[in-house]
């Protein structure tokens, strides 16, 4: 456990990661998918491995965009490749589906559930600190997901803002930049040790949060980035009592 919030300066802002940190991506993406599978004729008992081999191409789409030189695209159009890659993976071409229905299937992630102590733990945070998001999502998705869930921020900050992707420094930086601060006042919230490690990279000072379910109880593939964060916390809730919210 981190050191108490009094034994160091405290953040001005709190910026969040979204997928993952707030909302429950897994359990939401697989039971979107339960009912798109069974619509296809494909077996609902999938889901779950559905959702898996979805959000798996995620990192290699976030690397292949940087590597690339692809001019920067909203989430939900990454979302929909990789939406048919997974589908191709199953023996399904994408091609022979109903436009409508890939339309609302990929806009399942507008619709993700979020953690039990998100929207408490937010609304105590909010009291004493602005919260906004930092997120590799694009504004109106993360909007539609706020709305639905009743997500208290201050200000939706999507990727297209910086234009960039985590863990681009850019991403990080323009956070702070529009918010009018400096890196080091502006405080990344993060269930992902290697955002966080690509937030400290850039100045920013880093909370931790355990979401040890994100994954369905796997080990989180960037554990390997684990550091000793400013603070280290086990919900929102925990992390709104170590900030004196």
């Amino acid at each position: 456990m981190a050191d108490p919030a009094h034994s160091r300066a405290l953040p001005k802002a709190l910026a969040f990661d979204v997928f993952g940190t707030v909302v429950d991506w897994r359990t939401s993406v697989a039971r979107e998918s339960a009912r798109f599978l069974a619509m296809i004729g494909e077996d609902p008992q999938a889901a779950e491995s559905f959702a898996d081999a979805w959000r798996g191409q995620y990192i290699a789409a976030m690397i292949g965009m940087r590597k690339s030189g692809r001019a920067f695209v909203p989430l939900d159009v990454l979302h929909r490749e990789m939406l048919e890659t997974a589908l191709r993976e199953r023996g399904v071409d994408p091609a022979g589906l109903d436009e409508a229905l890939l339309a609302d299937w990929n806009r399942a992630w507008h619709r993700l559930d979020p953690w039990p102590d998100a929207v408490e733990g937010l609304t105590r945070l909010r009291k004493r600190f602005p919260i906004v998001t930092c997120s590799n999502g694009n504004i109106a998705l993360i909007l539609a997901m706020a709305r639905r869930a009743g997500l208290p921020w201050d200000a939706i900050l999507g990727a297209e803002v910086s234009g960039a992707y985590k863990p681009d420094p850019r991403a990080y930086l323009h956070t702070a930049e529009v918010l009018g601060l400096a890196p080091g006042e502006v405080c990344l919230v993060a269930a992902h040790h290697g955002d966080l490690a690509g937030a400290r990279n850039a100045g920013l000072m880093c909370a931790y949060v355990d979401r040890p379910d994100e994954y369905g109880g796997a080990p989180a593939p960037d554990a390997h980035h684990e550091q000793a964060w400013e603070w280290s916390a086990t919900s929102f809730t925990d992390l709104a009592d170590q900030l004196g919210c």
